[in-house]
């Protein structure tokens, strides 16, 4: 893992040391006072960029409103201090609202534990990210263990499991919203079938990273799950496309229905005519995912001696 971060430009470096004192400082508060040995003893071990601005294949374009997203991992000392809303929600509306922090962060926090067992287990997304990763902070003694590669056919079974798991859940959401829409403007269906297209595209994403790496991130966050499964295979971004800017606007309205479709139901309005060109989008990524995930598969099974 490399250490340094020389391969950025200088306002990013700065953001990104922003960004470590603010998660350091953040876990700090959350924690302190605490009676419970794990919470007495807690630790961030490690906090690794990884993603493109990791690799140096960051887009930076803030003429045209275009920039890559950071993508952070930390890691805890005990399992409990993975929760979201307990210890890091603070931190992240803070990072968020900071107006020193250029681009949007995405944070995702696991357990050394965890991420050793999934090492173990064969989930290459570690191994990436250590391999490829940067280590903005790290305490000593805390190593990862090597990964230890799944036999053919294990790897070929448990990708074929996440196939099936993740695409009857496409299928159950894309006809759940297709009824939706069906209903028109009426009560919420509106926003039931913005909401039932969320978790179309969110469970495609997870497909993808399931199937081609054997773990996703535990988000909602589609614009994350699609940046991620985007750099496990180009084929997919032409299903979201990027320009002109307003043709990005369908992705961010979608993107929103997680929360503001179930929640904040008065400022979500979508007409019917929206809800028709997003089902197409949905449905043209529904169909690539299927042939990443199918040549995936193919490949998998040809190690395995398996047919697809």
């Amino acid at each position: 893992m490399k250490s340094n971060l020389d391969h950025l430009p200088a306002v990013q470096q700065d953001e990104l040391h922003r960004i470590t004192g603010l998660l350091l400082r953040g876990f700090q508060t959350a924690t302190a006072g605490g009676t419970q040995p794990w919470r007495r003893g807690a630790k961030v071990y490690k906090i690794i960029l990884f993603g493109s601005y990791a690799r140096g294949d960051f887009v930076d374009e803030p003429h045209n409103g275009y920039l890559s997203d950071f993508d952070i991992l930390v890691v805890v000392s005990d399992e409990k201090l993975t929760d979201i809303a307990d210890y890091w929600w603070e931190t992240e509306q803070k990072i968020l609202h900071d107006p020193a922090i250029g681009r949007i962060v995405n944070l995702i926090v696991h357990d050394l534990g965890e991420v050793n067992r999934a090492l173990n287990a064969g989930q290459y997304f570690f191994r990436e990210v250590a391999d490829q990763g940067v280590a903005l902070y790290e305490v000593p003694g805390h190593a990862f263990h090597p990964l230890k590669p799944l036999f053919p056919a294990e790897a070929f079974d448990l990708a074929q499991h996440y196939y099936r798991e993740q695409f009857d859940a496409m299928e159950t959401s894309l006809e759940r919203s297709g009824d939706a829409i069906a209903k028109g403007q009426r009560k919420d269906w509106p926003q039931k079938a913005a909401f039932d297209l969320h978790q179309v595209v969110e469970a495609a994403y997870v497909a993808i990273l399931l199937v081609t790496g054997f773990y996703a991130p535990r988000s909602h966050n589609i614009k994350f799950l699609r940046g991620q499964a985007e750099g496990k295979d180009a084929r997919l971004i032409p299903a979201w496309p990027r320009e002109p800017r307003s043709a990005r606007k369908p992705f961010e309205k979608l993107k929103r229905a997680y929360v503001d479709a179930r929640y904040n139901q008065a400022s979500y309005q979508i007409t019917t005519a929206e809800l028709e060109d997003m089902r197409r989008s949905v449905e043209g990524l529904v169909d690539l995912a299927r042939m990443v995930c199918d040549d995936r598969l193919a490949q998998l099974a040809g190690g395995a001696g398996r047919t697809p």
